[in-house]
């Protein structure tokens, strides 16, 4: 990851943003983490309430890549980024599948920290809304 120099605060992490997505639809591991601090703590929609540190939050991506084995949909919509010098938060909807046809909506949310002058990752936060009466998460909703 390069040091942004000229870039708006919000542009520099639209930019990491970009390119953490690409790596996810790449499914290259190394490259989505190379975009989270060591100290992250993210609240994923699955497997468990939480996920602290790079090497759990790793082995989670792992795990969920794992369960599309072809083509990766993921997709950011309706960003909104809020950033200052050091610090930045971003709100979103993805597009999440293992294709289009069977791609499904998320909420995310996120903090960032300017790091040694990398803006990195500090909480993730992904959700779907869910149906009380039954417990199901509603995936089929759309913006």
């Amino acid at each position: 990851m390069s040091i942004h120099t000229g870039l708006s605060a919000e542009a520099a992490v639209m930019e990491l943003l970009d390119d953490w997505a690409a790596a996810v639809r790449a499914k290259d591991i190394a490259a989505i983490t190379a975009h989270y601090a060591p100290e992250i703590v993210a609240f994923d929609a699955i497997a468990q309430l939480q996920f602290k540190g790079l090497e759990a939050y790793r082995q989670h991506w792992a795990a969920c890549l794992a369960q599309c084995p072809g083509p990766m949909t993921f997709e950011l919509h309706e960003e909104v980024i809020y950033a200052e010098e050091q610090v930045a938060f971003f709100h979103a909807l993805v597009r999440c599948g293992g294709s289009a046809e069977d791609a499904g909506w998320l909420r995310m949310s996120g903090g960032l920290r300017r790091i040694e002058g990398h803006w990195k990752l500090v909480h993730e936060h992904h959700s779907a809304p869910f149906d009380p009466q039954n417990g199901r998460a509603l995936f089929d909703l759309a913006p």
